[in-house]
């Protein structure tokens, strides 16, 4: 048997790693693909390593663009010399849709293992998951009742990250060093990748230095995705408003050690919820892109912790309003969140000052983060995913005839 991987972020490319040693277990196949060190390492051939093409926005995805189709090509190339059995895609859906468009041409089966979050905004794209996608993998569990209900064939396995998280050792020398260090330790995370780090380092540090006024004793620390981003933040560190350190590589021990932390909006607030530490989450984008984005919502947060903690994710009421920090009716946010397009560093200062001020309010905060833990955080998504693609691979008849012909379609699943 052999699979395929299509992945190119690099919260991706771990759940795609964890997903690969899944499937050693119970299976011989070869894994080939697209994805990044984590994969490589877990024993996938990289067709190519996709870790300097993970970009968001307009401009920067069509300055890629003769890349992208270069890129495709090979993947077609590949397929033509030697043909998967099964394809896997992860995230990434701009590039992704044209790797299952081509596969489903092909007659190869296509599991999604973790969707774009078509149920956030612009819902029409769910299209392209019912005509490419034939097995959508769900990491929420609110998730797989929408796809149902928009005639994909969806299944709950989990959150994978949780898999990641449970499974982590921390270096204990290092968080016992952070630790033993006077002070409170604000632990800032500007994101995974550079675009985010450029648009919003910037406002955490002019949050983080109206803390460090108002709070006498605090400190602060810079988890970075890899060392080139590091780099970026020395540069912004020095030519801002307060002294920080920067660590790459140490985002599971700043986050432990810290009292604290400001972080962009991503995967990383689930680790956050792990952890059970009182955060603040930002988002900041261009005017325009924030005002179009903003129209298209259809959830009431932008951070997963928010969406799992809220008895009513998705909005049934068309564009839901913006949240604001203490409005009636957000009680169950436990994260306060500023997705925006303007400096909202006092904001996010308040709330960090009340936490290092108001010691009962910020145990209150990490008891409700406990409890919401222990009902979401359990893992096992990596496992569950791995069982339910090599069953429908070597179980299900009508998959049989697809492995070794091509030109018959595969039906569409419902």
């Amino acid at each position: 048997m052999r699979i395929f991987f299509s992945v190119g972020e690099p919260s991706g490319d771990l759940h795609g790693a964890n997903l690969i040693g899944e499937l050693r277990r119970t299976t011989d196949a070869e894994f080939a693909g697209l994805g990044g060190p984590k994969m490589r390492a877990a024993g996938c051939e990289l067709l190519h390593d996709m870790s300097d093409l993970a970009v968001m926005g307009l401009l920067p995805v069509l300055a890629r663009l003769p890349r992208f189709f270069r890129l495709l090509r090979e993947v077609q190339r590949s397929w033509d010399q030697s043909r998967p059995d099964a394809v896997v895609l992860i995230d990434y859906p701009g590039f992704n849709w044209h790797v299952a468009k081509q596969a489903k041409a092909r007659g190869i089966p296509v599991f999604y293992y973790g969707l774009p979050q078509l149920w956030a905004w612009a819902s029409w794209r769910v299209k392209k998951v019912q005509r490419f996608v034939d097995h959508a993998l769900c990491k929420l569990p609110f998730e797989e009742a929408w796809f149902r209900g928009h005639s994909c064939r969806a299944t709950y396995v989990g959150h994978p990250y949780f898999d990641e998280l449970r499974g982590q050792r921390l270096d204990a020398g290092f968080l016992a060093a952070c630790r033993e260090l006077p002070g409170r330790l604000v632990t800032i995370l500007p994101g995974s990748r550079t675009q985010e780090v450029r648009s919003n380092l910037p406002m955490l540090l002019a949050a983080a230095a109206r803390v460090r006024r108002e709070v006498r004793g605090v400190r602060l620390a810079i988890g970075s995705y890899n060392e080139p981003q590091a780099a970026l933040a020395r540069q912004i560190v020095a030519a801002g408003p307060v002294p920080a350190e920067v660590h790459c590589g140490r985002t599971p021990e700043l986050i432990a050690a810290a009292d604290c932390c400001l972080a962009v909006s991503g995967s990383v607030s689930l680790e956050l919820l792990y952890h059970a530490k009182p955060s603040v989450v930002v988002y900041r984008v261009s005017r325009w892109l924030y005002h179009i984005v903003r129209r298209m919502m259809r959830v009431r947060y932008i951070t997963l912790v928010n969406l799992l903690a809220c008895d009513q994710p998705l909005a049934t009421d068309g564009n839901p309003q913006p949240y604001e920090a203490g409005a009636a009716g957000h009680e169950q946010v436990l994260f306060p969140e500023y997705p925006t397009c303007q400096d909202r560093s006092a904001d996010i200062a308040d709330h960090a000052i009340r936490w290092l001020t108001d010691e009962r309010e910020r145990q209150r905060l990490i008891a409700q983060l406990e409890t919401l833990r222990e009902q979401v955080a359990a893992g096992g998504a990596s496992a569950t995913a791995a069982d339910y693609i090599v069953r429908e691979l070597t179980a299900a008849p009508c998959v049989i005839p697809l492995l070794t012909a091509p030109a018959t379609p595969l039906r569409r699943a419902s």
